[in-house]
């Protein structure tokens, strides 16, 4: 894979790794370990057994924590202290052919981590002020498809998966804002009653 492949895969892995920082491991572990993917040495530790062992059973500890509204943005709090880290980790190793992670793309994956995990967590502390659980289920639901999806695409096209990745940040932002003028409505009307 050349630079710009590698550098792509790596801003891809920080993305998802904000969003499901376990399913993104373990799903590099996976291609990793089935020949899928080539992997940098710095992440050849995702192939370990003990590794795909601990981050799928996060991975389905999370799939259903995410899914419980409340219990979701609790879970989204802690999980900060693991996922931003774990982006930057990601970011680095994929542009790391002798196991030495740069300090740049140290950075860069932590910011991209950051980001969609802040876009995330607003979006779903805005999803828990409604009253019905099915909305927060079916966002829970879309995003792990769009996780899974975007990992399969990194294996085929790493530009057309950083590409999918920015297109679903913009999206997420422009519904947070919606939801949050949504939100905001009804208390300007309930201050001004109608003459």
């Amino acid at each position: 894979m050349s630079d710009a492949h590698l550098f792509a895969t790596g801003v891809v892995l920080a993305w998802l790794a904000g969003v499901r920082v376990y399913l993104t491991v373990f799903g590099i572990g996976v291609a990793g370990a089935l020949g899928w993917l080539d992997l940098p040495p710095a992440l050849e530790a995702t192939t370990s057994p003990w590794v795909l062992g601990v981050s799928g059973s996060l991975a389905l500890v999370e799939f259903f924590a995410d899914k419980m509204p409340g219990v979701d943005s609790g879970w989204d709090l802690l999980q900060t202290l693991a996922r931003v880290p774990a982006g930057a980790f990601l970011a680095a190793a994929a542009l790391s052919p002798d196991g030495e992670l740069g300090a740049g793309m140290l950075a860069t994956g932590a910011g991209v981590a950051l980001t969609s995990h802040a876009v995330k967590a607003g979006t779903r502390l805005l999803v828990n002020a409604s009253p019905e659980p099915v909305s927060n289920v079916a966002v829970s639901t879309a995003e792990d498809g769009l996780a899974l999806g975007a990992l399969g695409l990194m294996l085929v096209s790493p530009w057309l998966a950083l590409a999918l990745a920015v297109g679903a940040a913009g999206l997420l932002a422009l519904a947070l804002l919606w939801l949050v003028r949504r939100l905001r409505r009804p208390r300007s009307a309930s201050r001004h009653p109608p003459a």
